[in-house]
């Protein structure tokens, strides 16, 4: 008997693997949704400009940088494809808030008015894609960041969007909840690109609550938010993904900060087989910056944030808290990127990401990284990787509380100085409650 062989080199094995991204990626573009006549020209043309810059582009493996402690290769195995579903009253009350006046509902990116309970509140201008006007243009799809790959995915495929302006010097009190369900059609795996566009003009204030979750069998989420904050405007950002552990979830939020702005978020990620969140902001003279997050991975789980911070321009603040609580089998990643030029004299910026394991074999990726050229600034980074400390849990113990209550109370105290400085009572109960059932 003759056996025959072939030989395969490396960068065959390399060459394939190019291939069936690169097929991928054409497949999920080929899917994208005509949007009809009732879109305006220059929303077509920003679809139109990303399908040519996407083109050239191909998804990421972990053997790119960016995406060398999170191997993405799960989420091309599945044959997601865009489907209209149906979500019930009763599955959308399961995550409402009740402090927020004003919830928009997107199913599967596309806006359910049905579902969602909206007040005409002076000042605030609420709509969507069929009714953009033209003062939008300047803003939809302009953001840094918008060549990456992701991105530029949704960028060519998004059928609608939630679209805020807040008008010059008004005070939005009641926050402001988008509610993004990612649904199954049946047992098909579905795909959606939810998309946001925040403008909020010279001295208002609003507070928003970004909202993900998914319903049924395999989801992957590929979401975009762009905030623009002219002259000292504030934007409070509440973040959560809160999706099924079977689903994908990339996101990505690009901020653009005008002079004397100030932006605070909280990203809160609990869901998702595998989910990633990209937040990048770029800020002009005298802007203050708030970035707090808090990841919580269990089971096999793995949750990646990766965020970009640009200081354009001198006398900036910013303070940056990230935690990550893994536990079982799960994986958590933080890589923070602080970039402080020339021209960013008298910045003074800190960065610090703690992380808590409560298993052997969870582990966390943390790198802060911060790139300094100016030499007038006060910046400051760090990473601490712990486990519940003995001590503290037999203390409790001998304050009467049996042992599972005792870490359940540590990591309720991990978990809260991060929800605590959510300024939605409702929200910020709701998840402590979530992360430790989760945990259990």
């Amino acid at each position: 008997m003759t056996i025959s062989t072939i030989e395969v080199t490396p960068s065959d094995l390399k060459g394939r693997g190019d291939a069936e991204r690169q097929a991928y990626l054409n497949t999920l573009i080929s899917q994208r949704a005509e949007f009809g006549a009732e879109v305006p020209d220059w929303v077509m043309g920003v679809r139109d400009r990303n399908l040519t810059l996407i083109q050239d582009q191909a998804l990421p493996s972990n053997k790119t940088e960016e995406w060398r402690f999170t191997d993405p290769s799960s989420l091309y195995k599945i044959p997601f494809q865009p489907a209209a579903a149906t979500v019930t009253a009763e599955q959308i009350q399961a995550h409402s808030w009740s402090d927020a006046a004003i919830r928009l509902v997107f199913v599967n990116g596309v806006f359910a008015p049905d579902l969602s309970s909206q007040a005409e509140v002076s000042g605030l201008q609420i709509t969507t894609l069929k009714n953009l006007d033209a003062s939008f243009q300047e803003y939809l799809g302009k953001t840094h960041g918008a060549e990456e790959v992701f991105t530029a995915l949704n960028s060519c495929n998004f059928t609608d969007a939630a679209v805020l302006k807040v008008d010059r010097n008004q005070s939005i009190e009641a926050p402001i909840h988008l509610l993004f369900v990612s649904a199954a059609q049946g047992e098909a795996p579905t795909v959606a690109y939810p998309r946001v566009l925040v403008v909020a003009e010279t001295g208002s204030t609003v507070t928003l609550v970004e909202d993900f979750v998914s319903v049924g069998a395999q989801t992957f989420t590929n979401a975009v938010a762009e905030i623009f904050l002219a002259a000292n405007a504030q934007v409070n950002h509440i973040r959560l993904q809160r999706e099924e552990t079977t689903a994908f979830h990339i996101g990505k939020t690009a901020v653009s900060q005008k002079r004397d702005s100030r932006y605070c978020s909280i990203a809160i990620s609990l869901g998702g087989q595998l989910s990633r969140h990209n937040p990048e902001i770029v800020t002009e003279e005298q802007t203050e910056t708030i970035l707090d997050g808090l990841t919580l991975a269990t089971d096999s789980q793995v949750a990646d944030t990766h965020s970009a911070l640009t200081f354009s321009q001198a006398h900036c603040q910013a303070q940056q808290l990230h935690k990550c609580i893994v536990d079982d089998h799960a994986r958590a990643v933080f890589n923070g990127r602080i970039f402080v030029p020339k021209a960013a004299q008298q910045t003074n910026a800190a960065q610090l990401s703690r992380n808590l394991l409560l298993s052997p074999k969870a582990r966390v990726d943390t790198k802060p990284q911060l790139e300094i050229v100016a030499d007038d600034v006060k910046c400051a980074h760090g990473a601490t990787v712990s486990q519940l400390e003995d001590d503290e849990v037999f203390y409790l113990q001998s304050r009467g509380l049996d042992h599972d209550n005792a870490c359940d109370l540590l990591v309720k105290a991990f978990a809260a100085e991060i929800l605590e400085k959510i300024p939605v009572p409702s929200i910020r109960q709701g998840l402590l409650e979530d992360v430790l059932s989760r945990l259990r």
